[in-house]
């Protein structure tokens, strides 16, 4: 999780497309960005433009299985045939050499509610995040616990590399309250801005992700090559 952003104010009658904090026009647009990474590189070539690198990463978060698609954590992507030969695709290669194609068109598919379910849990402990990143910055210790190097604020992610992953929390959490279909949620008014309608539960959760989360700093390449939580 990311280090506490500016995000864009809202503009009236703008569709809110994304691809992590990407913003785009249509879905077309949006679209048309990964095609054109994907028109950069030959087959069996690896995504070596590090924006191209970033793009795809947040890409693969949004796939409904990325849990299960990053397992131990994506070391680089490169670029294959898709099943048929017809297209090219991405493909993840993992930190322990393992390779996992997926498809960019399921990434951009409307998400299921258990993907907007776990993308509210997140806004609702933000401000926790974001109260963490300032201690730290206020102790003069922005380094990464990870390789201890110095860190710039712009630079920083609050990871959950040292203890539970913010998933398994999350999961704990939702199977006690009833299973996703028992969590509802207001309208999304903004990117990842929907919560709970169910204040009572949306604080039973704040204490729940209080006691069990261990969070650390590390650098963003550090963050990206972890396994996602």
């Amino acid at each position: 999780m990311s280090a506490p952003v500016t995000r864009l104010a809202e503009e009236p009658n703008v569709p809110e497309v994304w691809i992590g904090p990407r913003r785009y026009a249509t879905k077309k647009a949006r679209q048309e960005a990964v095609q054109a990474i994907l028109g950069r590189y030959g087959l069996g070539q690896d995504v070596d433009q590090e924006d191209d690198d970033l793009l795809l990463r947040d890409l693969l978060d949004m796939h409904p299985n990325a849990a299960e698609k990053v397992g131990p954590g994506v070391d680089r992507f490169r670029i294959i045939p898709t099943p048929r030969g017809h297209h090219k695709g991405p493909e993840a290669v993992l930190v322990d050499g393992s390779k996992v194609a997926f498809s960019y068109q399921k990434c951009l598919d409307a998400p299921t509610h258990r993907q907007r379910v776990l993308a509210a849990m997140r806004t609702e402990i933000q401000p926790q995040v974001n109260t963490y990143y300032e201690s730290r910055k206020a102790s003069h210790t922005l380094v990464s616990d990870e390789s201890g190097q110095p860190l710039a604020p712009d630079d920083t992610h609050v990871s959950y590399f040292q203890g539970p992953r913010f998933h398994d929390i999350a999961m704990e959490f939702v199977q006690a309250a009833g299973g996703f279909d028992a969590v509802d949620l207001t309208s999304e008014t903004a990117r990842g801005l929907a919560l709970f309608t169910d204040r009572a539960l949306a604080e039973r959760w704040h204490a729940h992700h209080q006691e069990h989360a261990v969070l650390g700093l590390l650098s963003a390449k550090e963050n990206l090559r972890r396994p996602r939580v």
